[in-house]
Formats: C-alpha cells, sequence, structure tokens
C-alpha cells in the first residue's frame, strides 16, 4: 500500500462521506468538486481500495469506504488533540464526539447541554444518537453512552452522573376512578402503562420495598419504547406507570401525577459510560467532565430523588 496520503486527503474523504456529495462537500470547503474528485482519487490510490461508488447522479460510500472512514476519523481525532495540547495550541477541543442516550433525556436534557459545548468548542463535531435499547459502544463506533441502570458489560468503564430511581405514579383522574393500590399484587388488578427502557423486561417490573427486591407481573393495553408516550397516556389517566423520577419530576411537583405505592421503587442511576479510559484522550476526558457537570448542577440537570 502506497502511503501518499496525508490530512487534507483524509478531511476531504470524511467530509464527502458525511455530506453523501462530492459537489456539497467542494461547497462547504470553498473548492472545487474536480479538486475533491482528484484528492479522494488519490487516496484511493494511497490506500488500494475504492472509498465511493460513483454514480451520475450521486456517489455511495463502499463497505471498503466505512472501515476507512472510521479510520480517518481516528486519525483526525488525534492529530486535532495533540495540536489543541501541543505548544501552540490554544486548549480547544477537534475531532468527532459520538453520543448515545435515550429519547427523553437526549431531548430535554443533552441536546442544550451539547448546545453549550459547541458554544465553547466550534471545530468539535458532536452526534447525538438517541435510541431505546443498548448500544455496542465499540461495534456501533461511539464515545459516550449516557443511561440508566446497572452497567453490566465488564469491558466499559462506568462514570457517575448521580443516583436515581424509577418511580410508579399516575393521574389522579385514574386513582380516583379505580383505586390506589395498597400493596405490590394489587397492580395486577390495574392498568400498568407497559413501557420497556432500552433493557428492562418487557411486562415484569422489578422493585426495592420493603422486603427487599420483588417482582411483579404487570398488563395493560397500552404501551410504548417511548417515555413520551407512556408520560402523556398517564397523564390522560389511562394506568399506572414506572418510570425515573428525574422525568418526572415536574409532574410529581404540580400535582398532575402523584405517587402510587411510594415504598417501591426501581434503582436506576445515571451514568456516563465510555469503551476508553477516559485518562487517554484529552478531548474524552473534558467532554466527559462538561456532561457530568451539567447533568448535575447546570441548567438543565437532572432534578431526581432516591426515596
Amino acid at each position: 500500500m502506497n502511503q501518499a496520503w496525508d490530512l487534507v486527503d483524509l478531511q476531504v474523504f470524511c467530509l464527502a462521506a458525511r455530506r453523501g456529495s462530492f459537489v456539497g462537500a467542494a461547497t462547504e470547503l470553498g473548492i472545487s468538486p474536480a479538486y475533491v474528485t482528484k484528492r479522494i482519487a488519490g487516496l484511493e490510490r494511497a490506500l488500494g481500495v475504492t472509498l465511493f461508488h460513483r454514480t451520475t447522479r450521486r456517489v455511495l460510500i463502499s463497505e471498503a469506504g466505512e472501515a476507512a472512514y472510521a479510520w480517518a476519523r481516528r486519525v483526525l481525532d488525534t492529530a486535532g488533540e495533540w495540536h489543541a495540547q501541543g505548544p501552540a495550541g490554544d486548549g480547544a477541543l477537534a475531532g468527532t464526539l459520538r453520543i448515545a442516550t435515550s429519547l427523553r433525556l437526549g431531548r430535554n436534557h443533552l441536546s442544550p447541554i451539547l448546545a453549550r459545548l459547541s458554544d465553547q468548542h466550534p471545530a468539535l463535531e458532536l452526534w447525538l444518537e438517541l435510541v431505546d435499547r443498548r448500544i455496542d459502544l465499540l461495534g456501533e463506533g461511539f464515545d459516550i453512552d449516557i443511561r440508566m441502570g446497572e452497567v453490566s458489560e465488564p469491558h466499559l468503564i462506568a462514570h457517575p452522573i448521580l443516583p436515581s430511581v424509577r418511580v410508579l405514579c399516575a393521574a389522579p383522574a385514574y386513582l380516583a376512578r379505580r383505586g390506589t393500590p395498597r400493596q405490590l399484587a394489587d397492580l395486577a388488578q390495574h392498568d400498568c402503562l407497559l413501557f420497556r427502557e432500552r433493557h428492562q423486561s418487557f411486562g415484569v417490573w422489578r422493585l426495592q420495598g420493603p422486603r427487599g427486591p420483588e417482582t411483579v407481573k404487570v398488563t395493560g393495553t397500552l404501551g410504548s419504547n417511548h417515555s413520551d408516550v407512556v408520560n402523556h397516556m398517564a397523564l390522560a389517566g389511562k394506568g399506572i406507570v414506572l418510570l425515573s423520577s428525574w422525568d418526572v419530576d415536574e409532574q410529581l411537583r404540580n400535582g398532575s401525577l402523584v405517587r402510587v405505592l411510594p415504598d417501591y421503587r426501581q434503582n436506576a442511576d445515571v451514568w456516563a459510560v465510555t469503551a476508553a479510559r477516559a485518562q487517554q484522550s484529552p478531548k474524552l476526558r473534558r467532554c466527559l467532565s462538561f456532561l457530568v457537570d451539567e447533568l448535575r448542577s447546570g441548567p438543565n440537570a437532572l432534578h431526581t430523588f432516591t426515596t
């Protein structure tokens, strides 16, 4: 393999891959499409692979191109970190940071936090993925996963953000119509709003109570894999829901929802999970510190309780 490539080639290639267009990359860089084509053709010769499949209408990244893109991003990130921390650097962060979390936490909390991080480090490329499943950090190429509950994978590193629990709650109208459960077994006779948060078993609630851990099988005709949806169903008086305390904090305060069986809860501590040790990357270390501080005490912090 000919090693005649440079960082400019990688920058042009990565931008073309993200835009899915040589013309789009050229427009953003302020250069001609012909120059983009020339740089990418030279990189393909140097690497000995076809990075894109060209048609008359568009370019599609190849399988080899996807692997090369991941490699190129690591090279560019390393170069950016070295420049930022070197004698001539200004301490600004550069490169790509890919973060995953659940829908509601990402939309209501992380998105404004990342906007502030971008203001401080405009050269930092941030991607926030909202998913309702447990991701594979290494396999899917994520740097940070903000998640609730236990971190069981032995190869991952868990950075604590704050303690939290999931709580049972319902609208006053539902309880007035159906009555208030007095013991855990009563939930089997109620409409429960089924929600599977990334890794939970569907229709089974495992709770901590006065007698230690207990499990109850719940049923209902309404459910979703998005907490927003079951939250709205609960507000409409459709049943009892189990949600993170930070997710229903405001509604419990204003009385639109009330606690049910308050002696029971489900542990759901909030963690920032990484595959690499933060000390190995100044970018990861500083971004992780920013996210943790903001989620604990910033204007978009998670307001939670543990009892």
